[in-house]
């Protein structure tokens, strides 16, 4: 990942399963300082993208005119914010649960503003322009030899694929005579970035709509005409669940999220997230929203709005939002939305939540995969992460929509974010829920798709081919967080071939699969070019991240309104225990294949262009397996009824 690459929508899978991705942040704190650099200097850590390698060098880059960059600052003692990040999550810790306010925060581990005006003259003795300035970061800009000077490299252009980017020759360095003031630089690099202003957002996507018909619940219904699956009968596709269903066997019976705040990010914003949240509320029986219940914090402009496809980001703030409602009705929302889906722009709206103390709980369903991830953009993440620990917010990153990646990507790898030690990566499962609101069970996502012949009377190629599952595996950047020693097998965390283990992905898991997926409803623009609310069902770890996080607020709600914080210390102390439905992918015993049978519209609304009938297998995604035991598809599991209740404990 890198400040100048577009963030993708990770884990949003429509019934049609879009295959997206999700984040990769290292344990400990990077900064100038730990290495010597050249004479009088300090290297800036990881700072050159692991693709810019010796043999893709191709020379000097070009002056292609002025080159924008941000120096983010370390702060007043980055070490010691890692460490009391750590601390305060740890239940095993003195200083568990003692959480700084925001004030505090910033007076205790923030940049001074001796160290922000002894960076700013640096940069502009180096020739540099500071064109913005936070408490977190300058930006700056100038010509490509004012930068080469001041960073102490050479811009080189390295292959990356079939094109070459800009990258750094060396590791940047600046002097040490700043004495650790800065934490890390990006957009020295520039692999790939097609950004452009736009003041306005464009109208929502074509309508989507599911073909029926549907089971109200797992198999209630079935059509005894279609061919057998694993010696039954496969149920057809629930129309999807909604709130009701999902408080009943994440263990919501008894808690709303009431004095809890839990706030989305997402690029762009939903022009009717309002309008829509309230319809689909009142439509699917949940609780109707009080005034200010839902709110948003936007920047004053949009960027980027074709690179990153604005309008398909509508769906991924509806999708959260009424999510999270569904299943903490009680939960205040605040949706802080991205300038675009840059790095940058991203980590403004987690800057402002942290900065802001604006929520407990923090949902975000996009990312990328770790090969586009650059140490840099993972360094200022990480810093966000620990600031947030610090304060008692937890943040919580969807694990990604494509197992692990080999199809999409060629190269087994996990997704970033969600990789960071700093954060609770959530997995996906399918989720049968049966009569009367019962949990049956639950398989690790990954879906086989076999259509049906033409005459009707077989599955074509049965069980067919791969099309998306849940996103997980081993880092190959991040050593393994102190939480998961004695719960993540070795062969897990040393998969890469590492002697030292390392983190695996991800932490806990809920319903993904969108063929057990949630019912949603949004404004989308008709067939006939009007808008107007239509509901269809969706899925992707893009669903199990809202849905994890409005369990952590009735979870915080339990814990009798105190903030939980950094989860992944009391997730993993609570291994083994009834908080968790041990997921694995064969919950009806060996051999046993699980199956639903899906119709989908051939234009994606109607019939006119006819209908398709597939089955649907389950619990067969890519390489990972969901095994009895913390394993790489669903973590230590989903929630049990256990797990809210278990916080209730003083």
């Amino acid at each position: 990942m890198r400040s100048s690459r577009p963030r993708l929508r990770a884990g949003l899978a429509w019934a049609a399963t879009l295959s997206m991705a999700t984040g990769a942040l290292a344990l400990g704190i990077q900064s100038a300082g730990a290495d010597s650099g050249p004479a009088g200097r300090a290297a800036l850590h990881g700072i050159k993208p692991l693709w810019a390698t010796q043999q893709a060098d191709r020379g000097a880059a070009p002056d292609a005119g002025k080159i924008t960059a941000r120096v983010y600052l370390a702060g007043r003692d980055a070490a010691g914010l890692a460490q009391y990040a750590k601390e305060v999550s740890d239940p095993n810790s003195a200083s568990y649960g003692k959480y700084l306010s925001a004030k505090q925060t910033a007076a205790r581990f923030g940049a001074s503003e001796q160290q922000i005006a002894q960076v700013t003259a640096w940069v502009k003795s180096a020739g540099l322009k500071v064109t913005g300035t936070s408490r977190h970061y300058l930006t700056v800009s100038g010509s490509k030899t004012a930068v080469e000077k001041a960073f102490s490299v050479k811009l080189h252009k390295y292959a990356k694929g079939s094109k070459t980017y800009r990258a750094p020759d060396a590791t940047p360095s600046v002097p040490a005579s700043l004495g650790g003031a800065v934490l890390t630089v990006t957009g020295l690099d520039n692999a790939p970035r097609k950004s452009h202003h736009d003041d306005t957002l464009p109208p929502p996507d074509a309508v989507f709509r599911n073909a029926g018909p549907f089971s109200t619940y797992y198999g209630s219904k079935t059509d005894k005409k279609l061919p057998s699956a694993y010696g039954s009968k496969a149920p057809y596709a629930i129309k999807g669940y909604t709130g009701e269903q999902l408080r009943a066997v994440y263990g919501g019976k008894n808690y709303s999220g009431k004095g809890v705040t839990v706030a989305i990010t997402d690029a762009y914003a939903s022009p009717t997230i309002a309008k829509d949240a309230g319809e689909y509320a009142k439509r699917n029986g949940d609780k109707k929203y009080r005034a200010g219940q839902l709110s948003q914090v936007l920047p004053a402009d949009y960027n980027s709005t074709e690179e990153c496809g604005a309008s398909g980001w509508y769906g991924e703030e509806t999708l959260d939002v009424e999510a999270v409602h569904a299943v903490a009705p009680d939960a205040d929302i605040t949706y802080v939305g991205g300038a675009s889906c840059n790095d940058d722009d991203l980590l403004d709206s987690l800057g402002k939540i942290v900065d802001g103390r604006l929520a407990d709980i923090v949902s975000n369903s996009w990312g990328d995969v770790e090969a586009n991830q650059t140490p840099a953009a993972a360094a200022a993440y990480d810093q966000v992460f620990q600031t947030g620990a610090v304060e008692g917010i937890g943040f919580y990153f969807s694990s990604g929509d494509a197992g692990d990646n080999v199809a999409s990507t060629g190269t087994k790898q996990a997704d970033v974010p969600a990789n960071s030690a700093w954060v609770t990566a959530v997995g996906g499962t399918s989720l049968a829920v049966g009569k009367n609101d019962k949990y049956k069970w639950e398989t690790g996502w990954g879906t086989l798709l076999a259509p049906l012949s033409d005459d009707g009377t077989n599955w074509t190629d049965f069980p067919g081919s791969y099309t998306s599952g849940a996103g997980g595996g081993t880092s190959a950047t991040v050593p393994q967080p102190f939480y998961q020693k004695g719960v993540v097998a070795d062969s897990l965390s040393k998969a890469n071939g590492t002697t030292a283990p390392m983190r695996v992905i991800p932490d806990i898991a809920a319903v993904a699969d969108p063929n057990t997926g949630f019912l949603v409803g949004q404004t989308q623009t008709l067939a006939d070019g009007t808008q107007g609310y239509d509901e269809y069902r969706i899925g992707g770890t893009s669903l199990a991240a809202p849905v994890i996080a409005g369990v952590q607020a009735l979870a915080q709600q339990a814990h009798h309104g105190l903030p939980i914080g950094f989860a992944n210390p009391g997730i993993y102390q609570r291994y083994g225990t009834s908080s968790y439905h041990d997921v694995n992918d064969h919950p009806l015993g060996a051999g046993q294949g699980l199956a639903v049978v899906r119709n989908d519209f051939v234009n994606g609304q109607d019939d006119t262009d006819g209908i398709s009938t597939s089955l649907r297998s389950l619990g067969h995604d890519s390489s990972l397996s969901a095994t009895p035991g913390y394993d790489n598809v669903t973590g230590v599991g989903s929630p049990a009824a256990g797990y809210v209740k278990s916080y209730s404990k003083k």
